[in-house]
């Protein structure tokens, strides 16, 4: 049998709390599981489950007794590591126009796939999350998701919803046929307007290195800087086992701007940007 992982981000954010969930399934040969991973803005859980507690139907996703989909979230965790419990409620989800890999999502061969289910949605609920209070009213959503064997060797990723608009930016290194390349998948939404940078579009990585990334498409221009270490630990896929140690920042300090020729969207700093960075 074929080793896999398919996993699932959920984040919900209010001005002042920030929570994600991941729930997930892995597969090496004959060894099968889930889990379910939890991330605030200091501290982490990973939760396992046997394969056989996951059941999928389109878009929605049980572990046990965990729902996650596009009407919410609900979640009844209680073990010894995690003692969590509520629900979460989404508005309308905002979709892309089209599937984020655009023609790569045709290649057999990648390691690892991306999907973007919403950009940006209302939240609104409560969890209860080892005895701390999440309240989420009118709150911002974001659900995106990875399927295939492994995580990139190196990368970076980061996520942001703003006032006005929302951004989803990853650089990774791609395998292909025996060769090594810097793949680009990044979306902005600003003032109802979705503009996507891929590699698949021209996008090329003119910077990569101390928390800074910036990439340029044709007179479009996206950079994104952390402005602080990844502190939580987190389990990623390796060759379908669970195995690999990132970390990320559910919530940290980072700096945007988002520019068109010598016209700039936007350019702000922040504390609830959401960032991993493996290089």
């Amino acid at each position: 049998m074929h080793n896999y992982f398919y996993g699932w981000y959920f984040k919900f954010q209010s001005r002042t709390q920030t929570l994600a969930v991941i729930p997930a399934i892995h597969r090496s040969g004959q060894n099968g599981a889930c889990s379910i991973q939890v991330i605030t803005e200091d501290q982490a859980w990973n939760v396992e489950y046997p394969a056989s507690a996951f059941h999928r139907m389109g878009n929605d996703i049980w572990i046990g007794e965990n729902r996650f989909g596009e009407r919410g979230v609900s979640l009844a965790v209680h073990t010894p590591k995690l003692d969590m419990s509520g629900e979460l409620r989404f508005g309308a989800l905002l979709p892309l126009k089209y599937d984020i890999m655009g023609p790569f999502s045709v290649l057999p061969f990648l390691e690892c796939r991306h999907s973007v289910y919403s950009m940006r949605h209302v939240v609104d609920g409560s969890m209860l999350v080892d005895g701390r209070k999440f309240l989420f009213q009118n709150a911002f959503g974001y659900w995106e998701g990875d399927q295939g064997r492994s995580f990139p060797r190196e990368y970076a990723w980061t996520q942001c919803c703003f006032p006005g608009g929302s951004l989803m930016l990853a650089v990774a290194d791609v395998p292909f046929t025996g060769i090594h390349f810097r793949g680009i998948i990044g979306v902005v939404i600003w003032k109802g307007r979705e503009y996507r940078l891929a590699t698949y579009l021209g996008a090329r990585v003119v910077q990569a290195r101390h928390g800074r990334i910036r990439v340029v498409q044709g007179n479009l221009e996206l950079e994104a800087r952390l402005l602080e270490e990844v502190r939580s630990p987190l389990k990623a896929p390796s060759d379908g086992n669970m195995t690999r140690t990132i970390r990320e920042n559910a919530a940290c300090r980072a700096f945007y701007r988002f520019r068109k020729g010598k016209y700039t969207f936007f350019s702000f700093k922040t504390d609830r940007a959401s960032f991993e960075y493996e290089y």
